[in-house]
């Protein structure tokens, strides 16, 4: 019994902290610097740190980012 209050207990802080804080942003511009400047500036209104999840060049460059706190 006690196991399981524990691991109940375990499952449960686990989740809150996974769940804190994240989310997706996208940017685009002409040149991949652009967007990733346009990238840092929404982190930073955020107060937030950001991580390139992906970047697409095609006419110009799409980029996506995962900003974490």
């Amino acid at each position: 019994m006690k196991f399981i209050k524990t691991f109940v207990a375990v499952a449960a802080l686990s989740v809150l902290s996974f769940g804190s804080f994240a989310q997706s942003i996208s940017a685009s511009a002409s040149t991949l610097s652009a967007a990733e400047a346009k990238i840092a500036a929404q982190a930073e209104k955020a107060n937030a740190s950001y991580k390139i999840t992906s970047a697409r060049t095609d006419n110009g460059v799409y980029m996506t980012a995962e900003l974490t706190k």
